[in-house]
């Protein structure tokens, strides 16, 4: 089962255009293993900090474009 933090990150994506590549590149794993860990298959501690920023990030990044 995902975890909370999961819905809220998916939101988040969605409503600023991230994809789950340009999530991947970001911290630097594969497209399958943040499918995982938003499918809830995989928990690693710290993941919902470490993928926020990286959203949070994107975000500013296409902000100041």
């Amino acid at each position: 089962m995902p975890e909370y933090w999961t819905g809220e990150l998916l939101c988040k994506m969605h409503n600023n255009g991230i994809t789950r590549a340009a999530l991947a590149e970001e911290i630097g794993c594969s497209k399958a293993y943040i499918t995982m860990l938003l499918n809830g298959t995989k928990t690693t501690p710290g993941a919902a900090e470490r993928l926020n920023a990286a959203a949070d990030k994107l975000i500013a990044m296409s902000a100041s474009c």
